[in-house]
């Protein structure tokens, strides 16, 4: 199967190129790009593209078996994420159409890792309203990834741990565990997972909520979890880390 990434250029998109491709799950991984990169990844194939979300020609190509949107915001860390094509939120169900014309039959749409690397188009709502068309398009696999957020009664389980750590946030002025932000990469392996596991899941439509990404990211193989989650079977308990002091 061949595996297809637009908006790699963010701190969560670059991520999970590098995940599907360390994972080794797909014979190809492309990415979408505006111009020739002048360095890529190993095993990594751009795809130039003028318009994303512009009807394709009659003989157009299948492009990719999956394919994975990332909505993030734009990093200047260095110029090479210019070159990567970043989805605008707005252009949903464009993009969603353009890539079912080219034979992608699962598709991950995908939220930035954190709430507050929302671009404006999301917070301001625009890509919400879509969700529904993208839905009614007739994908075989269709998954709306959230930003993680911690579940609101994720509680550490002993009571001394949980003492622990008030004691530490006090005199430390740490984040509790659960409020801080989860790592782009640990989202990424969540993403990269769920696109591998998708093929042998039953077709439909399928939302991870917050939490459910939260939970990924605290684990060191979130395989487990995404296999039961996509066979609809009870997920293991939501906990919070323990703090190390």
């Amino acid at each position: 199967m061949t595996a297809l990434v637009a908006g790699g250029g963010g701190a969560l998109g670059s991520a999970v190129l590098e995940a599907l491709l360390a994972a080794r799950r797909f014979a190809h991984v492309k990415v979408l790009a505006t111009r020739a990169l002048g360095t890529a990844m190993q095993g990594l194939e751009p795809v130039i593209v003028d318009d994303f979300g512009a009807a394709p020609a009659a003989d157009a190509a299948t492009i990719a078996d999956a394919a994975v949107i990332v909505y993030d915001r734009e990093r200047h860390a260095n110029g090479r994420e210019l070159a990567f094509l970043r989805p605008a939120p707005q252009d949903l169900s464009a993009q969603a159409r353009w890539l079912q014309q080219r034979g992608v039959r699962a598709l991950l749409v995908v939220m930035p890792h954190t709430p507050a690397a929302l671009p404006d188009a999301l917070k301001a709502g625009l890509a919400n309203l879509d969700e529904q068309a993208v839905a009614a398009m007739g994908f075989e696999q269709l998954v709306f990834v959230r930003s993680a957020q911690a579940p609101a009664n994720a509680r550490a389980a002993p009571w001394l741990q949980r003492l622990a750590d008030g004691l530490l946030a006090q005199a430390q002025l740490m984040v509790a565990a659960p409020n801080q932000p989860v790592r782009a990469s640990k989202v990424a392996r969540f993403v990269a997972e769920l696109a591998a596991q998708l093929g042998a899941a039953p077709p439909g439509t399928r939302v991870a909520p917050p939490e459910l990404v939260w939970q990924a990211a605290q684990l060191r193989d979130p395989a487990p979890l995404v296999e039961a989650w996509l066979a609809a079977r009870e997920l293991p308990e939501l906990s919070a880390p323990q703090r190390r002091w």
